[in-house]
């Protein structure tokens, strides 16, 4: 091997190191203004953001075909978030209720993200999930509290869209979380946030779960498993 190409040896191996090394580390782009929600993936505010990717499923395996990934920005009030779910077989709730939070909405389809501030307790933070139906819950979880599933009455305000591509069996989920309701410090470059990103699919005998940072364990409630998102600028 002559020095050229030991040098390119060397620079491929750590650019892959890095790539794994960060493989637990998202971005939210900075967004000139707030905009009304839309889960439409063709808008220009949502290619101004950095996918992330969700492929495996609880035990880190790939998912195949039901392989999506979710779009994050930000403005000083609100984070948006933008999840492109491929589906099988849609398993939804019967007359759905969308002016209402609806408890217990992950026994079915739904898209879900898990953000928490606090890096020294990390069994603290806020639960958003939204279904194809548009309908939505927003939980306060404390997992210091043995019945911190109580935290379904707290309300975010967070808003939230959803269309079906059913050509391509697609279906997407908008969030527009105010930034108040998942940190206590103004929403700034550099700032960092705890979380995991989650889909449940199918019915309970066609069930596929699939994540960002596999939890590694029978419940997504594994905070010691969360990655990092990291608020930076449109220019970066």
């Amino acid at each position: 091997m002559n020095g050229l190409a030991k040098f390119l040896a060397v620079v491929l191996a750590a650019c892959s190191m890095a790539a794994a090394a960060d493989s637990n580390v998202a971005s939210a782009v900075q967004a000139a203004k707030d905009v009304p929600l839309k889960a439409d993936p063709a808008l220009a505010f949502w290619r101004g953001a950095r996918p992330v990717i969700m492929e495996k499923d609880t035990q880190g395996q790939p998912v195949g075909k039901l392989k999506g990934d979710v779009r994050i920005r930000w403005t000083k009030n609100n984070l948006y978030l933008l999840f492109a779910c491929p589906y099988d077989l849609l398993y939804v709730k019967a007359e759905p209720e969308i002016k209402t939070e609806t408890n217990k909405l992950w026994n079915w389809d739904v898209a879900e993200a898990f953000i928490g501030s606090d890096f020294n307790n990390i069994k603290l933070y806020k639960e958003f999930e939204v279904s194809p139906q548009g309908e939505w819950i927003d939980l306060d979880i404390d997992l210091n509290n043995p019945h911190h599933e109580d935290g379904w009455t707290w309300n975010s305000g967070f808003e939230v869209a959803v269309s079906t591509n059913e050509d391509a069996h697609v279906w997407y989920a908008a969030m527009k979380i105010p930034y108040a309701a998942i940190d206590t410090k103004p929403a700034a470059i550099g700032n960092k946030l705890r979380m995991n990103l989650f889909r449940s699919q199918g019915p309970p005998n066609h069930h596929q779960e699939i994540t960002w940072q596999p939890p590694m364990a029978q419940t997504f409630h594994t905070p010691e498993q969360f990655g990092t998102l990291e608020l930076v600028g449109s220019k970066q």
